[in-house]
C-alpha cells in the first residue's frame, strides 16, 4: 500500500502547483524523506540513466498523489538518495565542487573570469565566497562555472572521483549524461529561482552535501524522531520519574509551568551533543542524561516566568502568564523554584564527579549572563532612548544567547568536550541565539500574536532598522517616539506598518537573520568531531525552516539570452 502523507502538510500543496517544485522547505523535505524511503524499498543502484530515473520517479508520483510537474524534482532526488552512501567515502580531496556564476551579485562582483570560469575575489557580497573557502579547506577542488562540456572535461582528467554540482535543472541535465556514463557519483542541488541575475540557493543543503562523510554517524539520524523523544520527557508521567512527584502547590504550579507548551528547543539542543558523541547513534539515552535536559528547560521557564513579570505580559502561548493567573509572589517563588530544581538535576544527573564542577560552572555562567542582558533591557525601559542595531543585537546576546549555549555546553561538558569544542559552541550559541531573537522579531512584522514587542514597545531590530533607514523629519521622529516609550505613537498602528514597509523593513531584517545564521554555520568551521558539526549544522535548517523556494530556472540558454538584453555583457 502506498504511504499516505502526514495529517500535519496541507494536501491540497500538491494538487494544483503552479510552480515545478515544491513551495516551501517543509514540503521539500517530507519529498526528501519519501523518496528516501522508496530509494531503499526499491534498491535503486546507481548510476541509472535519466530515462530510469524518470520512470521510478513516475512510480512515485503516482504512489503519493503528486502532480507530474515535480517529476525532475523527484528525479534529481533519487540520483542523489542513489549516491548519498558512496559519495559519502570519497575523501574530500577527490572531489569537485561545482557552482554557477550566477550566483554573484552581478552589480558589484569584482571577478574576472579564465577558462575554467569565475576567480572569486572573496569581496564576500554574496555565498560563493562562503562556499569556497569551506569546501577549499576540506580539500575540495572548486569551479565557478557552468557548462557539459566543462563537467566532461574535468570527469576525463581522471582526478575526481565525486561530484557536487549546484546549477539550474538544465545545466544539471545536459551534465548528467556524462557523470552517469563514466559512473561518477554526484548530487545535485538546483537553484532555487529562475533567473541568471541574483539567484538563490538552498545553503543548508550545499553544505550538508559538501560536509557529507561516512565519519559523521548521525548523518542519517532522524532529527523529528530526536526531537519527539525529547518532547516526550515533558509528559506528567515521565516528569514524576525524573524528578520524583511534586510537593506541594509551589511545586505543582512549578511543574504545571514545565509542562505548558514550549518548542523544548533547548534540551533537544544538549540531547543533539550527547547523540552526536556516542560511536552508536541509536544508543539509547540515559535517565541521568534527560535529567540534565529536563534541567536546561528548568533554567528557561524560570527566565520566562521572571520575563514576563518584569514586561508585565498577559499571555504566554496562548494562555495567561503565571503571575496574570496566580499573582507576583506566587509566580516568582515557582520561578525561584524551577532554577533549584535545575541545579538540583544536574547535581542527580550521574554526571562524572571530575566534571560536575564545569557543568555547575557553565550553568551558573549562563544565569548571570542572561540576567546581565535582561537588566540592560530593564535600565533602557528606565531611560528610553533611541538604540542602534548594534545595541539591540548586544541585548539579543545576553538575553537569547546564554540559553543555547548552556544547553549545548552542558551536553559537551557531560560527555567529556575538550575545551577547543566549548570555544566553539559559544560562538555558534551567540550567532545562533541572535538570529533566533531576529527571527522572533521577524515574525512580529508579520502577525499579530502576543506578546508583540513593537505593541509593547521593547527593543525590536526593526526599529532599530527603521531609525536607521528613516528620512529625517516625520518618519524618523514618529520611529524615534516609539524608541521613547511614547504610547500616543501607536495610536495609529497602520501608519507605523506602512512606514516599515515603505522602508522594506521585512527585507532588512530578513537579510540581517540570514547574515547571523551563516555566523552560526562558519563558526563551526574549525570543529574537528563530524559528528557534531553534521549534526549542528543539520540544527540550523531544523530551528530556522523558513527557505522559500520560487521556482526553477528556465531552459539555460533562454535565460541567458533574455539576460544579456537586460544587463552589460559578463566578461568572458
Amino acid at each position: 500500500m502506498a504511504a499516505t502523507l502526514p495529517k500535519t502538510l496541507p494536501l491540497q500543496v500538491w494538487r494544483k502547483p503552479d510552480k515545478s517544485i515544491p513551495q516551501t522547505q517543509e514540503q521539500r523535505r517530507l519529498i526528501k524523506s519519501l523518496v528516501k524511503d522508496f530509494v531503499a524499498e526499491q534498491n535503486l543502484v546507481p548510476p541509472m540513466p535519466m530515462a530510469e530515473l524518470r520512470e521510478h520517479a513516475e512510480v512515485f508520483l503516482e504512489q503519493h498523489g503528486i502532480p507530474d510537474e515535480y517529476l525532475d524534482f523527484v528525479a534529481v532526488l533519487m540520483n542523489n538518495e542513489s549516491w548519498e552512501d558512496t559519495l559519502a567515502t570519497i575523501p574530500y580531496e577527490r572531489r569537485l565542487l561545482l557552482m554557477p556564476k550566477c550566483l554573484r551579485k552581478e552589480e558589484v562582483c569584482p571577478a574576472p573570469f579564465d577558462e575554467f570560469g569565475l576567480l572569486c575575489k572573496q569581496c564576500g557580497a554574496c555565498s560563493l565566497q562562503d562556499l569556497q573557502e569551506e569546501a577549499e579547506r576540506l580539500g575540495y577542488a572548486v569551479l565557478i562555472a557552468e557548462g557539459s562540456a566543462l563537467v566532461m572535461a574535468i570527469i576525463e582528467t581522471g582526478k575526481i572521483d565525486a561530484i557536487v554540482g549546484v546549477s539550474c535543472l538544465s545545466v544539471l541535465e545536459k551534465a548528467f549524461p556524462f557523470m552517469e556514463a563514466a559512473a561518477i557519483p554526484g548530487i545535485a542541488i538546483p537553484l532555487l529561482q529562475g533567473d541568471c541575475i541574483d539567484t538563490n540557493v538552498d545553503l543548508d543543503w550545499v553544505w550538508d552535501v559538501v560536509h557529507l562523510t561516512s565519519e559523521d554517524k548521525t548523518r542519517r539520524l532522524n532529527l523529528d524522531e530526536l526531537r519527539n523523544d525529547v518532547r516526550a520527557w515533558f509528559s506528567p508521567d515521565s516528569l514524576d520519574q525524573l524528578m520524583g512527584p511534586a510537593e506541594g502547590q509551589a511545586e505543582e504550579l512549578a511543574r504545571e509551568w514545565l509542562l505548558r507548551d514550549g518548542k523544548r528547543w533547548r534540551p533537544f539542543l544538549a540531547a543533539c551533543v550527547w547523540r552526536a558523541m556516542q560511536d552508536d547513534p541509536e544508543a539509547e539515552i540515559p535517565d541521568g542524561f534527560k535529567k540534565l535536559a529536563v534541567a536546561v528547560e528548568c533554567f528557561h521557564k524560570a527566565s520566562l516566568i521572571h520575563d514576563d513579570i518584569e514586561d508585565d505580559d498577559d499571555t504566554r502561548y496562548g494562555q495567561a502568564t503565571l503571575h496574570a493567573e496566580w499573582g507576583v509572589p506566587i509566580a516568582l517563588n515557582a520561578g525561584d523554584l524551577l532554577i533549584g530544581e535545575g541545579y538540583r538535576l544536574i547535581a542527580e544527573s550521574g554526571a562524572d564527579p571530575a566534571r560536575m564542577p564545569e557543568l555547575i560552572r557553565i550553568a551558573a555562567e549562563g544565569q548571570r549572563n542572561l540576567c546581565h542582558g535582561q537588566g540592560a533591557e530593564l535600565a533602557w525601559m528606565r531611560d528610553p532612548k533611541v538604540l542602534s542595531p548594534g545595541e539591540v543585537v548586544d541585548i539579543f546576546d545576553k538575553k537569547t544567547s546564554p540559553a543555547f549555549e548552556v544547553a549545548l555546553r552542558l551536553g559537551a561538558a557531560y560527555t567529556g568536550c575538550d575545551g577547543d569544542v566549548h570555544e566553539v559552541l559559544a560562538d555558534y550559541s551567540r550567532n545562533l541565539g541572535i538570529a533566533y531573537q531576529i527571527k522572533d522579531d521577524f515574525d512580529d512584522l508579520n502577525s499579530n500574536e502576543d506578546p508583540n514587542d513593537i505593541d509593547a514597545l521593547r527593543p525590536t531590530m526593526p526599529l532599530a532598522l527603521a531609525y536607521k533607514h528613516a528620512k529625517k523629519g516625520a518618519p524618523r521622529d514618529l520611529i524615534a517616539a516609539l524608541w521613547n516609550r511614547d504610547t500616543g505613537a501607536l495610536a495609529d498602528r497602520p501608519a507605523v506598518d506602512t512606514l516599515l514597509a515603505e522602508l522594506e523593513i521585512p527585507k532588512h531584517v530578513e537579510a540581517l537573520l540570514e547574515t547571523y545564521k551563516e555566523h552560526a554555520v562558519i563558526s563551526l568551521k574549525t570543529l574537528n568531531n563530524p559528528n557534531l558539526k553534521g549534526l549542528l549544522r543539520r540544527v540550523v535548517g531544523k530551528i530556522f525552516n523558513d527557505i522559500e523556494i520560487k521556482e526553477w530556472c528556465s531552459e539555460f540558454e533562454k535565460r541567458n539570452a533574455t539576460s544579456r538584453e537586460a544587463v552589460a555583457p559578463i566578461p568572458v
